[in-house]
């Protein structure tokens, strides 16, 4: 990822420039039921390998680490652009040319800091610099291969009075593989404005419950749950977490728990005692439920 001055760019153009994003940032649904972005706050620099249910993902860190669920942020916006112009009947391509204080202004950011632009530079660097290799097929396509988020991220900067450099606008390129599931799939969902003031775990909730429960409870046993979601942790600290969070209830539209389930028939242990067998799911609901009569059994 480079930046250039305004003077010396002959690639970026402020007529190419797309018009600040109307409505809602949209996601993806590959990218929101899959853990392609590291939940970690510390650069993770170790490559990452998941195998859930015959899909395989591997990852492979840029010098500044993993890409994380904050630098996801800019990937929503790029599909949001995207999406937009597919639905107005627009040209598409997979090139997005994007002003850095309305992606600010539609992730919530209204007075951004110099701090803001420089995590916001260093979150370009490790997109285009992550590689990911999967089976998951986009636009009933598969890809071989390594792919990166974005095939080029370029930042166009301005010189200050003061000598320091001011970002004005951004062009980024998506992979391929992303951009097929963009045109082709058409599973494009509207995230809630609260979710980029949310926590890492629970923007994974949120995306999940976008997933699987947006008409109706959805139950996922926890060990698949810390398999879809990328956690590291130990089961007993992802129910910590878990419950942490129920307790706070701030993720939009959906209701999450942490429920234990007794099963009928209990286990028997290495000395032939009985002993109750317990089994822990994650309990997905919209919150529209809340006022909906429970069906008679």
């Amino acid at each position: 990822m480079g930046a250039v001055t305004t003077t010396d760019n002959a690639q970026l153009n402020l007529l190419d420039l797309d018009s600040p994003l109307q409505g809602k940032v949209r996601g993806e649904r590959s990218i929101m039921d899959y853990p392609l972005f590291s939940l970690a706050k510390k650069p993770q620099t170790e490559p990452q390998h998941y195998e859930i249910e015959g899909i395989s993902i591997e990852i492979r860190p840029s010098g500044g680490g993993i890409a994380t669920m904050y630098d996801k942020e800019i990937v929503l916006y790029a599909i949001s652009h995207i999406n937009a112009r597919h639905r107005r009947g627009e040209r598409v391509d997979n090139t997005v040319v994007f002003a850095a204080h309305d992606f600010f202004r539609a992730t919530g950011v209204s007075r951004p800091s110099k701090r803001d632009y420089d995590r916001f530079q260093e979150a370009l660097g490790r997109l285009q610099g992550t590689q990911i290799k999967t089976n998951i097929r986009t636009g009933n396509a598969g890809s071989k291969g390594w792919f990166s988020w974005f095939s080029e991220a370029v930042s166009t900067t301005r010189r200050m009075p003061d000598g320091s450099d001011q970002l004005e606008f951004v062009k980024v390129i998506l992979c391929e593989w992303l951009y097929r599931a963009i045109t082709r799939d058409r599973e494009i969902y509207q995230y809630h404005d609260d979710y980029f003031r949310l926590s890492l775990y629970e923007r994974r909730l949120y995306e999940l419950a976008h997933c699987y429960a947006r008409e109706d409870e959805h139950e996922m046993p926890i060990e698949r749950f810390a398999q879809k979601i990328g956690s590291s942790a130990t089961i007993k600290k992802l129910k910590n977490t878990l419950k942490e969070i129920e307790a706070e209830d701030r993720i939009p539209e959906y209701r999450v728990e942490l429920r234990d389930i007794i099963e009928d028939q209990p286990a028997i242990d290495s000395l032939g005692r009985k002993r109750q067998k317990v089994r822990s799911v994650v309990v997905m609901r919209p919150r529209k439920s809340d006022t909906t009569p429970a069906l008679a059994a």
